[in-house]
């Protein structure tokens, strides 16, 4: 299913409604940022997904960027929490969510890379290559968040 994303857009569709995601921001001992390239919108991301229910949002993080990536993670810490209402994603099958996601630090523990049907690439990235991708802007802020090592309040405003 493909989706696209609304950035203070006022064309956008209106939310119908906010569904629980997270992000994990996952670097490797050489410093560099696990991303993968999306496969419902082509853009590249950092790993994450919807929480199923039955879960804890912990798990949520593990499992999400192993099946995306095939990476085991240990969540470690909160970088932010971000519902940003100006964010909508408009999904071909007619859900319009409002974002909502909070946005994890993991540490790598094991797996390996490989691509999965949410993912057509999957990259350990230095820093310095990050502004050659194409990310959306909601991302991109996860990520400067991410390496600017932020103190609470944890979420954006």
């Amino acid at each position: 299913m493909a989706r696209t994303d609304h950035y203070n857009d006022p064309n956008a569709p209106k939310a119908t409604n906010i569904v629980v995601a997270v992000t994990a921001f996952v670097q490797d001992d050489q410093g560099r940022l696990l991303m993968i390239r999306r496969t419902d919108n082509d853009l590249y991301s950092i790993p994450g997904g919807a929480q199923d229910v039955g879960e804890t949002i912990g798990h949520t993080v593990i499992r999400e960027v192993k099946e995306e990536t095939g990476i085991d993670v240990d969540p470690t810490d909160l970088i932010g929490i971000y519902s940003d209402p100006a964010h909508v994603i408009a999904y071909t099958d007619g859900e319009v969510r409002q974002e909502f996601s909070i946005c994890f630090r993991a540490q790598p523990i094991g797996g390996a890379l490989r691509t999965s049907n949410e993912s057509s690439e999957v990259h350990w990235v230095a820093r310095e290559d990050l502004a050659t991708l194409n990310i959306h802007p909601s991302i991109r802020l996860r990520i400067e968040h991410g390496f600017a090592n932020r103190t609470p309040p944890y979420f954006t405003k």
